[in-house]
């Protein structure tokens, strides 16, 4: 691995000017090295992170890698990762005008890390330098300790570093740096939990309370007041949850390292380092698995952008169509994230250069009004910068994949069955619908379980984890591993409460209240649908020297 030449870093240099020129913002200094596909390979396990600590699993996925790369030989353009400076990596056999593609596809990488707001807390971080420091100490307490008793508390830390408290720590870094912090308001808490969820009013009197808050907007009080009357207890209620979530949880990792009665002995303390150092690595990726599609698509669209505006691009027109074709073909089965987040891109910029995201366009239903409106506002370029700013994967996907889009670029969700004459797979159009793609796209996003520890079952020596049941089960094959790691950590028992499948049950929707076409306008009801759905069993799991066992939960 060694450094580009001054050739190509002058390439590099002339594409931050242009780069800068069109409104992308990055740090002056960059490295940038050229590795061999070996370097690649060796360099993967690790995040591309050459400093990062050494562990038995990296050396097994460089073996697995190398058999890998012997079957199906590829060769990356490019990987970048998130330092100060920024690093990246390149093949050394890149023609001038291939480089030019890469160097502005890296850079649009690099605005997007230190610009997007989920990476808040990666930017005032040197993770070369740090993940250096972390590799000596761990190696220091493997001369010391044992390798084999190291590798162990970071096999029990990996083991749950996915249920790191990231949201948490991003909201400290943006209180630390005073950008703004959405709270939860008294009107919010007003509108979307007392009167939906509490006290489950009619359609018209929510109605009602929106109109009349509209009439006193101009003065909050003057709209509580009758509340405050009617409803003795909300004030109470409100001040209650808006303090519940503003109280600091500590996810388990930090939990653990904090309050183990295993760890707070003297002999056992250097364990804390080598859990903290797993819980720091983890947070610092956490945005860049959260923003795939968002990080991809963005690196894609500025490419061919600056790209096509760039004169070395003359004479290779046809060469650079088919390399980018690769790049940003979009299957009909699957799911490629530069394809999708570069188009995505391109839609918005469309849709706000017409001044779609408007009441005035939500209003229309006739769809030819909708493909001729044009407000003619052209600051859509503008608009997609703003996006890249505040948004991961899922809001993304959730606010800006409507019709029009799935339309435009004929998109749609796919099923698989078999062909039980041919014994064949088969694969077919299951939807066309927008809510449908939208659903298919977050449900492949990254979205650990949500696990938190009850401070008030957690005491007399054990530790009680309660899983926030989102109609997904646990994998049951991590649990038993994972509960013993956390019970070795804790130094006892520890007590995890979810959910499990135990059959299926009917459910019947009631009638709904329209003329059935069937029917033939006699007026008869549509026919309820009754359907089968998950039942699901509350459990505890109970890991009690390293055996597990499981009882229902009343």
């Amino acid at each position: 691995m060694e450094l580009v030449s001054q050739h190509v870093k002058k390439i590099m240099e002339e594409c931050k000017v242009r780069a800068r020129d069109e409104g992308l913002k990055f740090d002056d200094e960059t490295l940038e090295y050229i590795v061999t596909n070996r370097d690649m390979i060796e360099l993967s396990p690790k995040v591309m992170i050459p400093t990062l600590y050494d562990y038995w699993v990296h050396d097994v996925r460089v073996l697995s890698g190398k058999g890998m790369y012997e079957a199906y030989p590829s060769n990356p353009y490019e990987t970048v990762i998130n330092t100060r400076p920024a690093i990246s990596y390149y093949n050394d056999n890149n023609p001038d005008w291939l480089n030019v593609m890469i160097f502005y596809h890296v850079l649009a990488h690099i605005d997007f890390f230190q610009n997007n707001l989920f990476f808040v807390n990666t930017w005032d971080v040197d993770l070369a330098g740090q993940a250096l420091a972390d590799k000596r100490l761990i190696a220091q307490l493997r001369s010391e300790k044992g390798r084999r008793w190291v590798d162990y508390i970071i096999e029990f830390s990996r083991g749950m570093d996915n249920l790191v408290g990231y949201h948490k720590a991003l909201d400290s870094m943006l209180r630390f740096r005073n950008q703004p912090v959405a709270r939860l308001s008294r009107q919010d808490y007003y509108f979307d939990v007392f009167l939906q969820k509490i006290k489950k009013v009619s359609h018209n009197t929510y109605l009602k309370e929106i109109e009349r808050f509209n009439q006193c907007k101009d003065n909050i009080a003057t709209f509580f007041e009758p509340i405050l009357s009617q409803y003795p207890e909300f004030e109470q209620m409100y001040k209650k949850v808006r303090k519940d979530k503003e109280k600091p949880v500590r996810d388990i990792m930090e939990y653990i390292i904090r309050h183990s009665p295993f760890l707070r002995a003297h002999e056992n303390q250097w364990m804390k380092c080598v859990i903290q150092i797993v819980r720091d690595t983890s947070l610092y990726f956490q945005p860049q698995i959260r923003t795939k599609i968002m990080n991809e698509g963005w690196a894609s669209y500025w490419h061919d952008y600056l790209f096509m505006k760039d004169e070395r691009i003359r004479g290779h027109e046809v060469d650079y169509a088919k390399v980018n074709a690769t790049v940003t073909a979009l299957p009909k089965v699957g799911l490629n994230p530069y394809a999708l987040g570069l188009r995505l891109f391109e839609h918005i910029e469309e849709m706000q250069n017409r001044g779609c995201y408007s009441f005035d366009y939500f209003r229309l239903k006739d769809e030819k009004n909708r493909q001729h409106f044009d407000k003619g506002n052209k600051n859509g370029h503008d608009f997609i910068f703003k996006v890249r700013e505040s948004m991961n994967d899922f809001t993304f996907i959730n606010k800006f994949v409507d019709q029009e889009f799935i339309d435009h670029y004929k998109l749609f969700v796919t099923g698989k069955r078999l062909n039980s004459e041919r014994m064949t797979w088969q694969y077919y159009i299951k939807s066309k619908k927008a809510h449908d793609y939208k659903n298919m796209v977050i449900d492949t996003l990254y979205h650990p379980p949500v696990i938190y520890v009850n401070e008030e079952k957690t005491q007399g020596g054990l530790l009680y984890l309660v899983h926030k049941f989102e109609n997904k089960p646990l994998k049951a094959d991590y649990i038993e591993n994972t509960m013993m790691g956390i019970e070795f950590l804790w130094g006892g028992p520890v007590y995890l409460e979810t959910s499990i499948p135990v059959g299926t049950e009917k459910e019947t929707r009631p009638a709904i209240h329209f003329l059935d076409p069937s029917a033939g306008g006699s007026g008869t009801t549509a026919t309820p649908v009754t359907r089968e759905k998950i039942k699901w069993q509350r459990v505890c799991y109970i890991m009690d020297k390293r055996k597990l066992n499981r009882r229902e939960v009343a």
